[in-house]
């Protein structure tokens, strides 16, 4: 138990101080393709939010989800990818696989669904290759481009302020 704070701790001083190397470029690019970063803690409408995003234009096949959990059992099967804080290293690296391919990825927009901060969650979104990433203005500010001030139990009202902004800088 004191070995997963110090590691926790270890880990957030790592990302923070990588942070603060951040230059955020400027793209004009059209969203396309969009990943999703979920803590699965608070937040259990993934269906509901992907339905959001359909619904507003982008394709299904198009569509990425990284869930995050503080938990997983041992013989728990899921439909989606899944990572914990057993899969960060001390280092500040993640080695699981499908999370490598998701940070990996070229997405155009990068939705970091989590309110509070989670150096497993803080670290993943760091290292992604998004070109735009979004999430809530309680997380730390030189991780995203665009920030919303809502909580994470509101979805609905995130999508509409997310896609009313995007329609305005002419990402869709």
């Amino acid at each position: 138990m004191f070995l997963n704070h110090f590691k926790d701790f270890a880990t957030k001083k790592i990302v923070k101080n990588s942070l603060s190397n951040v230059k955020h470029t400027a793209t004009d690019a059209i969203i396309k393709k969009v990943g999703i970063i979920f803590d699965e803690s608070y937040f259990y409408e993934r269906e509901a939010m992907v339905e959001a995003l359909i619904e507003n234009g982008i394709a299904q096949d198009d569509i990425k989800i990284l869930v995050f959990k503080d938990k997983i059992k041992k013989n728990e099967v899921f439909d989606y990818p899944v990572f914990s804080n057993k899969d960060l290293s001390w280092t500040g690296t993640i080695d699981k696989k499908v999370v490598k391919e998701f940070v990996n990825e070229p997405f155009d927009l990068l939705i970091n669904y989590y309110d509070t901060e989670k150096v497993s969650l803080l670290l993943v979104s760091h290292l992604s290759k998004a070109s735009f990433k979004v999430g809530f203005a309680s997380i730390d500010k030189r991780l995203n481009h665009f920030m919303i001030s809502t909580n994470a139990e509101n979805y609905k009202i995130f999508m509409d302020e997310l896609f009313k902004y995007l329609k305005i800088l002419n990402k869709i």
